[in-house]
């Protein structure tokens, strides 16, 4: 089952009370909320729905396809709602850490990371391109496990991911920041200081950063959005910007390996200087 349509309302009322929240208890120190990025957030998550349906029949049949290849089969006991909600945990750290490193992927992702504010609406903020799930969750069918199973865990560690957006919570027991994915450790993840980038990229454990190194606590303010902020409220061009300018930088490109690099390097990459031709060699003189 995918949960996250049925928790739609949960999500509304969450959100209305950390509304509330800020118009009874305001905090200089946080940014709160505005009234057109909250509802370029909301148009995204319904944008997000929609495009779903496309993309969700394609990451289903796909699904499918992968758990009918293998000769694995694994029972729904407790012990395998255990592993597979643990290993789709796994898979999305890497699916997400790719997201960040790969810059066609991260055209999809960058949607997410465009809020200069950060607040549950912000967890609403979704792509409208997310058919990459099939690739990075996919493994779990192959090992064996139920399909309804992998499509129920993917949707609770999406699920887990929505509270985590906010700045209403501090830091929670030394025992529960060390295993699990919280507020605190989230925020670092959408800041744009330099040494919050591309960090804690945890779902529902943020063990996997610790053990990849990839962790970093939450110390100075953060500073929220991308590090180039694209100033503007239009849902298209939230949803498609990074794709125009890797087109862009493909058409100005020089080289295939350029080319190439402009799409599955990183977000940053800039490729070398040319070369500097060698002088012309002198001729000998008699």
């Amino acid at each position: 089952m995918d949960l996250t349509v049925f928790a739609i309302p949960a999500f509304t009322l969450l959100l209305v009370v950390e509304w509330v929240s800020y118009r009874f208890a305001p905090d200089d120190s946080e940014r709160g909320y505005a009234v057109k990025d909250t509802a370029t957030s909301l148009t995204m998550g319904l944008g997000s729905i929609a495009a779903g349906l496309g993309w969700g029949l394609l990451t289903v049949l796909a699904w499918e396809g992968l758990h009918e290849l293998t000769p694995l089969r694994l029972d729904h006991t407790w012990w395998s709602w255990i592993l597979v909600i643990v290993g789709v945990d796994f898979f999305y750290y890497w699916e997400h850490r790719a997201g960040h490193e790969v810059r066609l992927l991260w055209a999809s992702h960058v949607v997410h990371h465009s809020s200069r504010h950060y607040n549950l609406s912000t967890a609403l903020r979704q792509t409208w391109t997310g058919a990459h799930h099939i690739v990075f969750i996919g493994p779990m069918l192959l090992l064996g496990f139920p399909f309804a199973m992998v499509v129920t865990s993917f949707s609770i560690n999406l699920l887990y991911q929505f509270w985590i957006h906010t700045e209403r919570i501090g830091r929670l027991g030394r025992p529960i920041e060390f295993v699990f994915n919280t507020p605190s450790h989230h925020r670092v993840h959408h800041g744009s200081n330099r040494q919050y980038l591309d960090r804690n990229y945890g779902g529902i454990s943020i063990v996997w950063d610790r053990l990849f190194r990839s962790f970093e606590p939450e110390g100075e303010p953060v500073n929220y959005g991308l590090t180039k902020n694209i100033e503007t409220y239009n849902p298209l061009r939230v949803a498609f910007h990074e794709y125009a300018a890797i087109a862009r930088d493909v058409r100005a490109s020089r080289t295939r390996r350029e080319r190439l690099g402009r799409v599955f390097r990183g977000p940053g990459w800039q490729p070398g200087p040319a070369p500097t031709p060698a002088p012309p060699a002198l001729e000998a003189t008699a």
